[in-house]
């Protein structure tokens, strides 16, 4: 399973906030959003602590990449 961050980014584009703005309101590091923008693998808990600082869902920031076909994953 592979997930694919591009609803985070577009979430902060919509609240007109910046990358860095995110860093410091959910207290994480540049090198962890920097994994995320690569669609790398990262920490559950640095995940919930971006839903908490943005105050939504994991499904909000995130989706289920499948990685057979590269195309994102129904949840069915």
């Amino acid at each position: 399973m592979a997930l694919c961050y591009k609803k985070l980014f577009k979430l902060l584009i919509d609240r007109g906030m910046k990358k860095k703005d995110l860093c410091e309101m959910a207290d994480i590091s540049t090198t962890s959003l920097s994994k995320i923008a690569k669609d790398q693998n990262i920490n559950t808990e640095i995940l919930g602590k971006i839903c908490d600082a943005l105050q939504c869902d994991i499904c909000d920031i995130a989706e289920n990449i499948n990685s057979n076909q590269g195309e994102i994953a129904d949840n069915e």
